[in-house]
Formats: structure tokens, C-alpha cells, sequence
């Protein structure tokens, strides 16, 4: 009797160990992914709170956290209980005789199977739908946060009465309230739905009677009433909506947005309400007539008000009479657009450019002094190729343009920092300890004057002249503080991916640095030593880094001991935007040596989709130009915006990542900000004095200024429709498929950023506009516009079309084409010069090919001023060739004869051949000179290097004078 059950069980027992083995494994497989996912997750957020500590920032980390986790809880708490509460009433009031149909023989089944475990179908569903709408409601901490903090602008739309802070603050927040109940109400009634279903409550078949029973009728009613009800709410709402909207001529109420879809909004809202009283009254009548009537009305409605009457309206009324329909909310767009993007104080001069060509030069080259000739963009190979002296190092590929005091008078500067360039190491030393604890920072900044003169500020030269770089006598910034600077540069643009530095109190210095002057056989290291950071010496965090870089060798390595410190994360934009996630930065950091340090500066913006009325445009679209980069918008969900302004000035500390705030242009939305975040934006008064003379005017606030300003120079609303006073940016004329970009240069001795008009679809120039950009200056941030008359004056494009064609011109340039030479234009720079505009454009040489050691040097300037073309190896030769006059000054360093032995008597050799033969000569001792230096940089020997580029660029100055000579 006992064996009989044993008997079939023995040949069963290898498949259920089998069974078993597998399902052990596929266990142990889930568990150990959802550790892996779950220490993932941990060491993201752990290292995060990290980094913040590390920037003294963490009461930002604290209260970004709190705040959606606290959404998360609160909304994912509501979704997770009303879905519920839905099921629980469902299953509750659920028929207990059913009289089921022979075709719910199969819902019988998924009863049987879903009853036992409902309490858990229950927790999962209420549980996850909770975690679905938490994730959702934390990603609207913005909206909450300028909910909780709005502040009043003073200004009201006038069709609503209301300030303009209810719809940058309040509104989007109601939206989502109002969006998230009709979710809440979906959601509960489509499980509240399945749930009487499954038990009879809902019958899709059957004979006779009512389909549904009482209590789902009432269930789902009162559903359908809240649904119905927070639609009526999202329709009132949506009236706001119209002084924000896109239209298809501009931003803000049209005429048929007033006259029919307000109207239409206003009556859908009464329908929809009187559709949610049905739906509850439905709770006694217990009928489906009235509601379905009031449904199918409120639907009709919907059509016919929503779409239909607005298009006969604009297609009818509006279209035919667009000016006079149109015009006066044309007019209050204008109003609104000039405040938003600060246009109102734009001052418009009438301007008539008269040059006299027949001037003094001496006048005319004192006011074209400043102008810089050395082109930020053109010049980045040749600040690396004479400045960098390690393949290891590099500059940006555009240059910055700052301005120094030095010797009493402010001078233009172009700036680019030496920083580590991982990519130029040989491939066999890409180790990961060369990579993350040797390589580990930049030095020093490398500066050029930008009017191409020496620190006198006397006379121009043929060559760059230094403001610094890597030899004693390159140290113009340097001498500005007492103990000159630190030149460390471990955060930047540029910056590895992350680094370990320090060392044990009895190891060495393992970090490659660059010393300044004279450099020996042996390779300077140093060791970091500053506050940034976050200390990695214990095995806890050692494992999250580990987990975070997906790197081993933060836990094996012995460079990573108990004093090691990781540095990430260290793009100084990275860093404001992590530290003040509510601005939109700058897309150009740049640096500035300040109080023996190297500081990044960065302008922060505030800006909304949201202020009444204004114009709405991409971001990306109105700062782009030929020098623009991706500018990776952060704070909206797209990049559009319609108001900005410069709120923060911020600046990140180069050597030991200090991140510092300055409130600069308060605003209501940076001061709802500075509620949510307290205490971490220094007033302005603090900003050192150091600093503020080197703060500008943003470039990107400029271009969109500008941007705007071409349609909205016009306040006529009639003259704007008819577009025919448009303006519009000019395209580069060397990236015709780009917008010219604005520069940095003083205009009458004042700091400034400017830029050109053209009229929209032609090429001649219409108006020059410049911003005072001296934070020092009383009328820092004065926009200032020169419009011509209604006369031909030749812009950009045409300039350039014309100096490319000029006889003369192309009779310089001729010596181009021989010995291998490119030329290479610099940016085309527009300038008020005495009573006229006057263009200037350097040109460039550079040897063809791909040697590393070919870079532009600067050959020939190029003058338009009036009706006359000037060149010239300076600006001041250039000008005199437009006057017709004699430069009567040295347009080159006269040459250094070599010193002959002592009792020697001095020799020099005489030329032989034709003029031809001598440049042919001089261009082939070039060649082989600039090959030599190929092999020297090769060897590391950078002093021959350095010596024969020199000599080779001289060879090839002197075959320059020759072929002026052969031509003149």
C-alpha cells in the first residue's frame, strides 16, 4: 500500500531536479541583474551627492531631491490609491448571482485563476500605475518650484488682466494639476472597468436587461463626471493659452483667436460642465440617454466650435483684411516683444556714411589703432604650433577676445587656455594610469595682442606679438598680479573624463606638468593640491566610481590610496548648469586671469516660452552663426523661447573648480529662483573689482537681440506687416551658409560687441549696431544703432566681392599661388571711422599641405573706406593706400644681421638671378627650413624648432618684398 505512491514518483525524480537546478539559476540570474541595476542606481545618485558636497553646493542637491521626491510621493500616492480605492469598489460591489451567458464560460476561468491573488494584482497594479505617474509628477519640479515662489512682473496683457507672472509661474503648474486629474480619472475608470467585467458588473452579451448593473453605472459615472469635469477646467485654462500661442504671422491673440476661439472655449467649458452634471445626476436616474446626449453635443460642439467656426472666421475675415484685422494685435505683439527681449531703450541714430578719402592719415590710423587684425578663429593652429610645445596640449578652435589693462591703456587680447589634449598621445601610451593619474591638467593661458602690436602699443608688426605664452619674456598677464598666477588648469573645456591626483605622505609626484622658460631634459610633475574634488580613499567609494566609470582600476590600482581625490564632471558649463539647474548658460565660457588665478566665465540666463503676447523663436536658431557651437538648450522642454535675460554672471575657478554665482540683472524669474535655492547667489556688490572689468555683454543674449531687433526695430504695425523696412543679420562672406557672426572691438574707445544689418533679401548695408559691453561703464548694456540713409551702401557680401576682384588686390596677391602658399581671410570687420563705415579684413598665408607645422601668418590687410580699396602688410599701409599717400613709417622689424667673428668685418651676399629667380630661391630655403623644424618637433627638440620656423618665416617675408618690389 505505501510503495504503490512511490512506485510512479522514482522515475520522475531526475526531470524535477533538473527543473529545479534551472529554476535556481534563473533566480540567482534575476537577482544578481536586479543588484547590479540597483548599485547602478545607487552609485549615480550616491556620486552625485559626492560632487555637489565637493562644489560646496549641497543644499542644491538636498532640495532638488526633496522636491521630486516629494512630487514623486504625493502624485504617485494619489494615482496608486485612486487606482485602488477603483478596484477595491470594482470587486466590492461586484453582482453575487450571475446569470452569465454560456460565451463567459472563459471569464469564469480568468476569475477562478485572478481571486486568490488579488490582493497582490492589486498592490502590483496600484503600484506601478503610482510609480508611472511619481516619475512623471518629479520631472515638474521646475513648475511646482515657480508655482510655490511666483513673483509679480508689473505688467499686464490687456485682454485678460492678468500679470504676466500667472502665466510664466502659475498656469503651466494648473495645467499639469488639471492634466493629471483627467489622467487619475482615466486611469480609475479603466480599472474600474475591467474589474466589472471580469465579475459580471459589465456585460457585453446576453438576454435581456440592463448590460450594466447599478452599482458600475453609478462607478463609472461618477468617473465620467470628474473626467468631464477637470475637462471643463482644462478648457478654461486653455483661454489663457491664446496670449502664448503660435500663430502663423506671430506669437500671442489674433483677431480669430478673440472674436471665435475664446468664444468657443468659453462655450465648451459651460457644455462640459453641464455634460459632468449629467453624469452625476446619472448616479440616480440610472440611465445612459442623458449623458450620451450631452457627450455627443459636447463632441459636435468641440468640432464646430473648435475647428470649423475658427477657419470660416480666418479664412473669410481675416484673410482678405489682414493689416486692419490684424493690425492692432500685431501691435500689442510689438509692445510686448520689445519688453520681453529689452528692446525698448535700443537708441536708432540716423547715420550718414560720408568717408573722406582725402584725410589725414595719421588721424585715420590713430582711430583704426585698435582694431584687431588677429582673427580668433583663423589663428588657433598658430597659437598651437608656436605656443604648445607638447603634442599633448592644445587651444579651442576659436579663440576668445577679452581685454587687459596693460601700461595704463586697455588692450584688445585674444585668449585661449593651453589645455591637456589627451588625443595627442601616442596610441601605446593611452594607459589607463597614463590617462587618469599623469595627463591630468593644462597650463596656463596662451594671449595674443589683438591689433597685432607689442606691449608699447607702437608701432604694428608682420609677426603675432605675445601678451603670453610659454617664454619669461611672454608675460604680460603674468605681470598683472604681484606673484603672478596660477597656471594648473584642471577644469576646462577640455578636461579628461575624470582624474585621480594626490599622493601618500612618502610617494612622489606623478602628475605632468609644463613649466614655464626654460625646460630641461627632465619632465616637470607636480601634485594637485586644492579644495575641488571628491576624496575616493576609502573602499566604499572606491566601488561606486568603480561602478559609475565602469572602471576596475579604481579599486586595484595603488594610485588610488588613501589621500586620492577623483576629479569629473569639470566642464566649467557642466558645472553652473549642475550647481544652477534653473539657468540656461552661455554657449561660450571664456577665461580671464584675475587676482593670480585663471577663472572661467560664464553668463547665465533666465528665460520662459511663457511672457504674453512676445515672440516666440528657437534659441538654437537665433544664435546661430559661423562661429556658434551646439548650444544643448537644458531648461525648456524645446528650445524656444520668448523672453530672456542676463540674470547670473558665474564664474568656475580653472585650478581648483570653485564654482561662484553673481546675481547680476535680478528678474522675477531668477528672483523666484533665488527662493527656491537661498543663499547661493552673491549679491553683485561682491563681484571683486578685478573681475567686473573683464565681465562683458553676452554673445548669445546679443545675437538674439539682434535677431529680433531686424523685425521689431519697426513698431508700426502696418509697416510691420508690409516687411518692407525688414532687416535681417548678413551671412558670413567667408560661410555663406552661416550668419556673420558679431565682434569684439572698441568703437570710440568703448569696450564693444558688434554686428551689421542688410535689408531682408538684399546685400547692401542698412544699419551698424553695437552694444557697450564695459561692466565697468555707467552705460554698460546700451544697444546703439547707426541706420543709414536709403542710399547704396555696400555690405559685407559685396565688400568682400569686391576685394577678392580688385585689380591691385589680386596683383598683391599674385605671390600667393608660388611656393605653396593658401591664403586665408580673416573675419571682415565693420567699424565707424571718422564720418564714415570703413571695412577691414586681414589676409592670411599658409603653407599647403598637412605638415603639423604649417599655421596662417598674417600677410596683408585689407581696407574698404568710401569708394577705395586699400592693402598694405599693416592697416596703416592699407589705409595710406586708400589715401594715395606715403605710409611714411617702417612696415617691418628691420632685420638682425648675424654678429661676425671679432675681427671679421661684416659681409652680406649679393643677390643673383632675376627678382623671379630670387623669390623661387628664397620660397625652396623656406621649404627645406620648415622641414628641418618638422624634424626637430619630431626629435622633441623645440628650441630648433622654434629657431628654424623663425628663419623660414622670415625667408618667406623677404621673398614677400621681392614680389613687391618686382611689382611695384
Amino acid at each position: 500500500m505505501f510503495d504503490q505512491p512511490d512506485q510512479p514518483e522514482r522515475p520522475q525524480q531526475g526531470p524535477p531536479q533538473r527543473s529545479g537546478r534551472s529554476r535556481a539559476l534563473i533566480i540567482t540570474a534575476g537577482v544578481l541583474v536586479a543588484l547590479f541595476i540597483a548599485l547602478t542606481g545607487f552609485s549615480t545618485f550616491w556620486t552625485e551627492r559626492l560632487w555637489f558636497r565637493s562644489v560646496n553646493y549641497s543644499e542644491v542637491f538636498t532640495t532638488l531631491l526633496w522636491t521630486r521626491v516629494g512630487l514623486f510621493l504625493v502624485f504617485g500616492g494619489l494615482m496608486a490609491g485612486v487606482v485602488a480605492l477603483n478596484i477595491v469598489l470594482a470587486y466590492r460591489f461586484r453582482p453575487f448571482f450571475l446569470n452569465a451567458p454560456a460565451s463567459d464560460a472563459s471569464l469564469e476561468r480568468y476569475r477562478d485563476a485572478i481571486t486568490p491573488i488579488m490582493g497582490w494584482l492589486l498592490a502590483g497594479v496600484s503600484l506601478l500605475m503610482g510609480a508611472f505617474a511619481g516619475a512623471s509628477a518629479s520631472g515638474q519640479w521646475r513648475s511646482y518650484s515657480l508655482w510655490r515662489h511666483s513673483q509679480p512682473f508689473g505688467t499686464r496683457d490687456p485682454y485678460f488682466d492678468r500679470d504676466a507672472g500667472f502665466y510664466v509661474f502659475d498656469l503651466p503648474w494648473w495645467h499639469y494639476v488639471t492634466d493629471f486629474v483627467m489622467a487619475l480619472a482615466v486611469i480609475g475608470l479603466m480599472a474600474a472597468a475591467v474589474v466589472h467585467y471580469l465579475y459580471g458588473g459589465i456585460r457585453l452579451s446576453g438576454p435581456g436587461g440592463d448590460r450594466v448593473s447599478g452599482a458600475a453605472q453609478v462607478h463609472l459615472s461618477v468617473l465620467l463626471g470628474v473626467f468631464v469635469l477637470a475637462k471643463a477646467a482644462d478648457y478654461w485654462l486653455d483661454r489663457f493659452d491664446l496670449v502664448t500661442g503660435s500663430g502663423s504671422l506671430f506669437t500671442g491673440m489674433g483677431y480669430t483667436d478673440d472674436q471665435a476661439v475664446l468664444p468657443a472655449k468659453e462655450i465648451l467649458t459651460g457644455i462640459a460642465l453641464i455634460c459632468a452634471v449629467l453624469f452625476f445626476l446619472n448616479i440616480w436616474r440610472r440611465t445612459w440617454m442623458l449623458p450620451s446626449l450631452g457627450i455627443a453635443l459636447f463632441a459636435l460642439s468641440a468640432i464646430l466650435l473648435g475647428l470649423v467656426v475658427p477657419g470660416v472666421v480666418q479664412q473669410f475675415q481675416v484673410s482678405p483684411n489682414v493689416p486692419d484685422k490684424e493690425g492692432p494685435y500685431i501691435a500689442e505683439n510689438i509692445e510686448a516683444t520689445r519688453a520681453a527681449y529689452d528692446l525698448d531703450d535700443i537708441e536708432v541714430t540716423p547715420y550718414s556714411s560720408e568717408p573722406n578719402t582725402d584725410g589725414d592719415l595719421d588721424t585715420l590710423d590713430a582711430a583704426t589703432s585698435s582694431v584687431p587684425l588677429v582673427d580668433p578663429k583663423v589663428v588657433s593652429a598658430t597659437f598651437e604650433q608656436q605656443q604648445q610645445v607638447r603634442a599633448y596640449y592644445s587651444v579651442p578652435d576659436v579663440l576668445d577676445v577679452d581685454r587687459y589693462e596693460i601700461e595704463g591703456k586697455d588692450r584688445a587680447v585674444v585668449v585661449g587656455v593651453r589645455e591637456l589634449d589627451q588625443a595627442g598621445l601616442a596610441e601605446g601610451d593611452r594607459t589607463w594610469s597614463n590617462l587618469h593619474t599623469v595627463y591630468t591638467h593644462g597650463n596656463g593661458v596662451i594671449a595674443a595682442f589683438g591689433n597685432q602690436r607689442p606691449e608699447d602699443d607702437e608701432r604694428q608688426s608682420a609677426n603675432v606679438q605675445w601678451a603670453e605664452g610659454q617664454e619669461t619674456d611672454e608675460s604680460s598677464l603674468t605681470d598683472l598680479s604681484p606673484d603672478g598666477y596660477e597656471s594648473r588648469v584642471y577644469y576646462g573645456e577640455k578636461s579628461p573624463t575624470y582624474s585621480i591626483v594626490g599622493k601618500t605622505a612618502s610617494g612622489s609626484d606623478v602628475e605632468l606638468d609644463l613649466p614655464k622658460g626654460e625646460r630641461g631634459d627632465e619632465n616637470q610633475v607636480t601634485t594637485y593640491d586644492g579644495e575641488g574634488g571628491v576624496p575616493v580613499g576609502n573602499l566604499f567609494d572606491k566601488l561606486l566610481y568603480a561602478v559609475k566609470f565602469g572602471e576596475p582600476n579604481l579599486v586595484l590600482s595603488g594610485r588610488v590610496h588613501e589621500n586620492s581625490k577623483i576629479l569629473y564632471d569639470r566642464h566649467p558649463r557642466t558645472m553652473v548648469e549642475k550647481v544652477a539647474p534653473w539657468l540656461t548658460v552661455d554657449s561660450d565660457p571664456y577665461p580671464v586671469v584675475v587676482d593670480g588665478r585663471i577663472q572661467w566665465v560664464l553668463d547665465g540666463y533666465t528665460v520662459t516660452d511663457k511672457f504674453p503676447l512676445s515672440q516666440r523663436e528657437s534659441l538654437e536658431e537665433m544664435t546661430d552663426d559661423s562661429l556658434a557651437e551646439d548650444l544643448g538648450f537644458q531648461t525648456l522642454p524645446t528650445d524656444e523661447i520668448n523672453y530672456m535675460r542676463n540674470s547670473v554672471k558665474a564664474t568656475v575657478d580653472a585650478y581648483d573648480g570653485t564654482v561662484t554665482l553673481y546675481e547680476w540683472e535680478p528678474d522675477p524669474i531668477s528672483q523666484a529662483w533665488g527662493e527656491v535655492f537661498p543663499d547661493i547667489l552673491q549679491p553683485r556688490e561682491e563681484i571683486p573689482d578685478e573681475l567686473l572689468e573683464h565681465l562683458r555683454y553676452p554673445d548669445d543674449l546679443f545675437k538674439v537681440q539682434r535677431y529680433q531687433f531686424a523685425k521689431y526695430h519697426e513698431t508700426d504695425a502696418k509697416e510691420w506687416y508690409d516687411a518692407s523696412t525688414r532687416w535681417e543679420v548678413p551671412t558670413d562672406p567667408e560661410a555663406e551658409t552661416r550668419l556673420q557672426p558679431p565682434y569684439r572691438l572698441f568703437v570710440d574707445d568703448t569696450w564693444a560687441l558688434t554686428s551689421v544689418y542688410v535689408p531682408r533679401g538684399r546685400a547692401n548695408l542698412v544699419s551698424f549696431v553695437s552694444v557697450n559691453s564695459d561692466a565697468t561703464s555707467e552705460d554698460y548694456g546700451k544697444i546703439s544703432v547707426l541706420e543709414l540713409p536709403n542710399e547704396r551702401t555696400d555690405g559685407p557680401g559685396q565688400i568682400a566681392n569686391e576685394l577678392s576682384s580688385d585689380e591691385d588686390v589680386r596683383e598683391e596677391l599674385l605671390s600667393f599661388s608660388q611656393g605653396g602658399v593658401t591664403p586665408i581671410p580673416g573675419n571682415l570687420l565693420t567699424l565707424p571711422v571718422g564720418d564714415g563705415l570703413m571695412y577691414v579684413q586681414p589676409l592670411y598665408a599658409q603653407r599647403s599641405g598637412t605638415a603639423e607645422s604649417s599655421f596662417p601668418i598674417l600677410r596683408f590687410v585689407l581696407v574698404s573706406y568710401g569708394d577705395e580699396i586699400g592693402i598694405g602688410t599693416t592697416l596703416r599701409e592699407a589705409i595710406a593706400d586708400v589715401l594715395g599717400v606715403s605710409p611714411e613709417e617702417p612696415t617691418s622689424e628691420p632685420p638682425v644681421a648675424e654678429t661676425p667673428d671679432e675681427g671679421e668685418p661684416p659681409t652680406e651676399p649679393e643677390p643673383s638671378g632675376s627678382i623671379n629667380d630670387q623669390i623661387r630661391s628664397l620660397l625652396a630655403e623656406a621649404e627645406d627650413k620648415f622641414e628641418a623644424a618638422d624634424r626637430a618637433q619630431a626629435n622633441g627638440n623645440t628650441v630648433a624648432w622654434a629657431r628654424l620656423m623663425e628663419e623660414g618665416r622670415d625667408l618667406i617675408s623677404e621673398a614677400f618684398a621681392l614680389a613687391e618690389q618686382r611689382d611695384g
